[in-house]
């Protein structure tokens, strides 16, 4: 059972369009929007679902954020990856409790904290970002999700390639940058045999210029996909596709570490 809402939790509330909004409540605090402004008091000691009212009647459902909400409202520093490709690069990575993971880079955070909720106490995240605004984008991202950075996440900021100097081993290595190409070797020498290379890639021009490095540099079973999302519109009159939808905003292509050639 959950439990009322509380002073520091964020709260998503959603309006009678479907307009969603991301607020931190605090006591004596007022949230203004396009239907009016409503106390947050109004929303603290209640229950999740409670509908609450604005001064001039518009009305907000309160809701616990799920990290997909988080993702799509969280300050960002680089584009975050969408929770449709978050969602799939969990399971055809095989990312799973007590795994130790390499991710670079760390951009806004969406990917990192879907890492280490999925990972684990039991496993480690070490995530390496080349630019200081986003190494801190995130840090406070992860913060404000998880309330203070996971024990088991370690931000870098520098080059990837320095993982190769360090004699860390992983069992996945999750790549969201322009050129993995030029890393595969360092990837390949950190990871444990059998382990998983996961690559995230917006055009079919870089697509194609990793996949064959990843097959050059003895990476096996490479498969590559993208994810398309639809929603639909259901009432009892009728059953409808939405207007709009979450086309193609990145290719994941999926290798594994090939034995010594």
């Amino acid at each position: 059972m959950s439990a009322p809402f509380e002073p520091g939790e964020r709260v998503l509330l959603v309006d009678d369009k479907g307009r969603r909004f991301l607020v931190r409540l605090q006591r004596g605090s007022i949230f203004h929007f396009h239907g009016g402004a409503v106390p947050h008091d109004l929303i603290l000691d209640s229950d999740e679902g409670i509908v609450v009212h604005s001064t001039t009647g518009g009305s907000l459902l309160c809701l616990r954020p799920r990290m997909a909400d988080f993702v799509l409202k969280m300050p960002r520093g680089a584009q975050v990856i969408y929770p449709k490709d978050v969602g799939a690069i969990l399971v055809e990575a095989d990312i799973a409790p007590g795994l130790r993971v390499l991710e670079a880079g760390t951009g806004s955070g969406a990917l990192t904290l879907a890492l280490c909720r999925s990972t684990g106490p039991d496993g480690r995240v070490v995530s390496y970002e080349l630019r200081e605004d986003f190494h801190r984008t995130a840090g406070t991202n992860l913060e404000m999700f998880f309330g203070k950075l996971p024990a088991w996440l370690e931000l870098r900021l520098g080059d990837v390639r320095e993982v190769a100097e360090t004699g860390e081993r992983f069992d996945r290595a999750i790549l969201d940058m322009p050129e993995p190409w030029g890393i595969l070797a360092e990837i390949r020498g950190a990871l444990y045999a059998g382990g998983i290379l996961c690559t995230y890639l917006p055009t079919t021009n870089q697509v194609q210029e990793a996949v064959l490095a990843m097959q050059g540099a003895g990476f096996i079973d490479v498969q590559t996909f993208e994810v398309l999302l639809r929603s639909w519109h259901v009432t009892a009159r009728s059953v409808r596709p939405d207007h709009r939808m979450v086309a193609h905003t990145g290719f994941v292509s999926v290798a594994r570490k090939g034995p010594p050639t």
